[in-house]
């Protein structure tokens, strides 16, 4: 992470730092409290990977933390190697959403170990723009 991000009070995260994962799964409804209604920057931070696997990460929206309705509000482009990925979402244009949740899905391929293996994070913090 950058000395920006790290030294930005208002960074929350959706999936923990260095969260392991082997398989789809989703995080923990975050309130979104103050940031509720404003543009928010999220940023999937992939810090391990095995070879020939893929993560997806989506994000959703909730009024009330508990109904998260059909369809997510982003997908991240598949993920194969680490860094971060940033992306910009308005919440503006969803002033009732005041959760959110990232779910992830996994897919392996090829020989080696039959389960994909993940460590990532999913940060979010209010965007400046």
């Amino acid at each position: 992470m950058s000395d920006t991000t790290m030294a930005n009070s208002s960074v929350r995260y959706l999936v923990p730092v260095s969260t392991e994962i082997e398989g789809a799964g989703q995080s923990d409804p975050l309130e979104l409290g103050a940031m509720a209604g404003k543009p928010v920057l999220l940023i999937v931070h992939v810090d391990e990977v095995l070879e020939q696997e893929s993560l997806h990460v989506s994000i959703w929206g909730s009024a009330d933390g508990t109904n998260w309705g059909t369809q997510a509000l982003f997908w991240f482009p598949q993920k194969f190697y680490i860094g971060a990925t940033p992306a910009a979402l308005d919440l503006g244009q969803r002033p009732d959403i005041k959760y959110l949740q990232a779910r992830w899905e996994t897919n392996r391929w090829g020989r080696g170990v039959p389960r994909p293996h993940f460590k990532f994070a999913v940060e979010i913090q209010e965007s400046a723009a």
